[in-house]
């Protein structure tokens, strides 16, 4: 198996497939109520068959070229993840998200492993717009979406029932060009 580093803390993002289903519910397990604060994946993923199941369907995806999920590491340990939900390589459109354990959080995991992901859709599968939904009530994700350099398009007021309540949603995006331009940025500042 193959990992890409995200940095000096030892972090890696490493492919994640059904094979993986006990490690991946022992993760959701650890994470499940932080994770459903804003993420169903909880409801999903409740036993070892809807946790092979899940990876199965990314599985499928990476397949068809229309999906990835890639495993966010911390020593060894799988902490989180970052996906793309949707992605259209002949429309060029995508859509990034992620989720962590509440352990992991605020050590800059999902924005070195996003800016990772979304690269690559950029830069190897000719992505040229990519989405991050986010409910409104989520401000790390926002912080997230701002610190990939993504700009709000708009809020879809009440489009969201989670766990019967209606949650606005907040819909931001990042162009290729745009990506390109901050890296290159990033890269002359460096």
């Amino acid at each position: 198996m193959f990992a890409i580093s995200l940095g000096a803390d030892g972090a890696e993002l490493r492919p994640l497939e059904p094979w993986q289903a006990e490690e991946f519910l022992a993760h959701i397990d650890r994470g499940r109520e932080f994770i459903g604060r804003h993420n169903g994946l909880p409801d999903v993923v409740h036993d070892l068959a809807s946790s092979r199941a899940y990876l199965q369907a990314y599985a499928d995806k990476a397949a068809a070229d229309t999906g990835r999920i890639c495993g966010i590491h911390l020593d060894g340990e799988l902490v989180g993840a970052v996906i793309l939900r949707t992605m259209d390589v002949a429309n060029g459109t995508a859509e990034a998200g992620c989720w962590l354990e509440p352990a992991a959080a605020g050590k800059g995991l999902v924005t070195r492993a996003a800016r990772t992901l979304i690269d690559w859709a950029v830069e190897h599968r000719g992505i040229h717009r990519v989405d991050w939904w986010v409910s409104s009530a989520n401000a790390p994700s926002i912080a997230v979406a701002r610190r990939l350099g993504m700009t709000r398009d708009g809020v879809l007021r009440e489009s969201h029932l989670y766990r019967g309540q209606r949650h606005d949603e907040e819909i931001w995006s990042v162009l290729a060009p745009e990506w390109r331009a901050a890296k290159s940025e990033a890269a002359s500042a460096g």
